[in-house]
C-alpha cells in the first residue's frame, strides 16, 4: 500500500494593516482628538510663518447678549445649542467693526488660540491672487496654467486658465470623497502627510468636463492657483501672504501655513492657513469693507466684488450639482448665497469651519468647529442659518 502526501495549500499572505503613517489624516481628523489637533498643527507638521509685522490695530470690543433663537428642524434653537450641535470651538461675531459676541467652547480654544481653517485657506489664496494681478506679478485671469509653470504642459491641465481654477470649472478631477480610499482628495492627503509625490498627484487628475463648462469643487484647482502664486512671485505663499497681506490687518498673532513633509515642502494653499479667530475675523472685515484697511486699499475693490457672486450660471446659487448645496454658489474661491453684489458669501472650510461675511448688515462671524465628519449637509445648512439669523439681527439693530 502506498501513501502520498499531501501538500497544504498555497495561503495568500495577510493583508498588510494600514499604518500610523499611512492612517495619520483620519487620527488627525477623529473625534475628539480634532479639538486638540485642529488647535496644535504646528506641532504636527512643518510650517511656515506669516508674521502680523509692526503694526497692531486692536478690535473695539462691545459685548451684546445674543439671546436671540433661530428656527431649524421644525425648532427654535438658541446659540448654546447652535455651539452644541454643530461642534464649535470659536465664535466672533463682529458688527461695524466691533467684537459684540465671542464664544470659545472648544476644550483648547482660546483669542490666542491659532485654528486649522481648512479650505478657508482657498479665499486666503483668492485674496493673494487679486494682489498679485493687481501689482503685475500676475498678467491676466485668462493666463494659463502653464504660462506660470511649465511642468503642467502635457497633463489635463495644460490648457486651463487662471480664471477657470478660481471658480473651479477647470474639468479636472473627480468628485472629492473623503470616504473613499482611493479617491483623488484621499491621495493627495496621504501625500500631503506621509512624505509623497504631491505634485505628481495633482499632475495625475484626469480630464472629466471641458473647460469652464461645469463646477467641480477641486482642491487641486485651489492648489494649482498656489502654486501659480509662488511661481509668479519668486515667493513662498507664507512671505508673500505676510507682505502683501498680514502685517497690514494689524493682527494679533503671527498666522502660518504647514508644510508637506516630503522636500521640496511646499504650502497646502488649498487648505493649511492657520489663524487665531479674531485675525480670521480681520481677514472678514477687509472683505466687507471692500478691501480696504485704515484707509489703505489692500485687494482690488473689483477683486473684493467678484468675490461676492457673479453672473455664471455654471455656478449660480442652486446650479453647482453633486459637489455643491443647493443654498450656495461660488465665485472667486468664495462660496455666495445670493446674486446682489452686496448678498452675504462665505469662506468654508471641512469639519465646519467658517468665515461669513454680510457687507450690507456689516457683519462678520467666524466659526471653527470640530465636526466628526469632514462634509455634514445637515449641520452645514443649520449653521448658514443661524448665522444669517445672528446677521438679520444685526442688521435691524444698526
Amino acid at each position: 500500500m502506498t501513501s502520498t502526501t499531501q501538500r497544504p495549500a498555497t495561503l495568500a499572505p495577510p493583508a498588510k494593516a494600514p499604518s500610523w503613517w499611512d492612517r495619520q489624516g483620519d487620527l488627525i481628523m477623529r473625534r475628539p482628538f480634532n479639538e486638540w489637533t485642529f488647535t496644535h498643527m504646528n506641532w504636527l507638521m512643518p510650517v511656515e510663518r506669516v508674521p502680523h509685522g509692526g503694526i497692531h490695530r486692536p478690535l473695539p470690543v462691545d459685548p451684546c447678549p445674543l439671546d436671540l433663537t433661530y428656527r431649524f428642524d421644525g425648532g427654535d434653537h438658541t446659540i448654546a445649542e447652535l455651539h452644541r450641535r454643530t461642534f464649535t470651538t470659536a465664535f466672533v461675531v463682529l458688527h461695524h467693526g466691533r467684537i459684540v459676541h465671542e464664544a470659545y467652547p472648544g476644550a483648547f480654544a482660546g483669542p490666542r488660540t491659532r485654528m486649522q481653517l481648512f479650505s478657508v485657506s482657498k479665499s486666503v489664496t483668492s485674496i493673494l491672487i487679486g494682489i498679485a494681478l493687481a501689482e503685475g506679478a500676475i498678467g491676466d485671469v485668462h493666463d494659463r496654467v502653464t504660462d506660470y509653470r511649465p511642468d503642467f504642459a502635457g497633463t489635463a491641465f495644460h490648457e486651463t486658465t487662471i480664471a477657470e481654477l478660481l471658480t473651479m470649472t477647470s474639468g479636472v478631477g473627480d468628485l472629492e470623497a473623503w470616504d473613499v480610499p482611493d479617491s483623488g482628495i484621499k491621495r493627495f492627503e496621504q501625500a500631503v502627510m506621509g512624505g509623497g509625490d504631491v505634485t505628481q498627484v495633482v499632475r495625475a487628475a484626469p480630464r472629466l468636463a471641458e473647460p469652464g463648462t461645469r463646477f467641480n469643487y477641486s482642491t487641486f484647482d485651489a492648489q494649482l492657483l498656489g502654486w501659480v502664486l509662488e511661481s509668479a512671485t519668486g515667493m513662498s505663499l507664507a512671505a508673500y501672504a505676510a507682505d502683501r497681506l498680514w502685517r497690514h490687518l494689524g493682527a494679533d498673532r503671527d498666522a502660518y501655513y504647514w508644510l508637506t513633509r516630503a522636500h521640496p515642502r511646499t504650502a497646502i494653499g488649498a487648505g493649511s492657513f492657520n489663524a487665531t479667530a479674531r485675525d480670521v475675523a480681520r481677514l472678514g472685515l477687509l472683505m466687507a469693507d471692500n478691501g480696504v484697511v485704515a484707509g489703505r486699499q489692500i485687494v482690488p475693490r473689483d477683486w473684493v466684488r467678484l468675490s461676492r457672486g457673479n453672473d455664471d450660471p455654471a455656478t449660480a446659487v442652486g446650479a453647482l450639482g453633486p459637489s455643491g448645496y443647493d443654498h450656495y454658489g461660488y465665485a472667486n474661491q468664495w462660496w455666495t448665497l445670493g446674486s446682489a453684489s452686496f448678498d452675504a458669501f462665505t469662506a468654508l472650510g471641512v469639519h465646519g469651519q467658517y468665515l461669513y461675511i454680510d457687507p450690507s448688515a456689516h457683519v462678520v462671524i467666524v466659526k471653527c468647529s470640530a465636526w466628526p465628519t469632514q462634509d455634514d449637509p445637515r449641520r452645514d445648512l443649520e449653521t448658514i442659518t443661524a448665522l444669517r439669523r445672528i446677521a438679520d439681527h444685526f442688521a435691524c439693530a444698526r
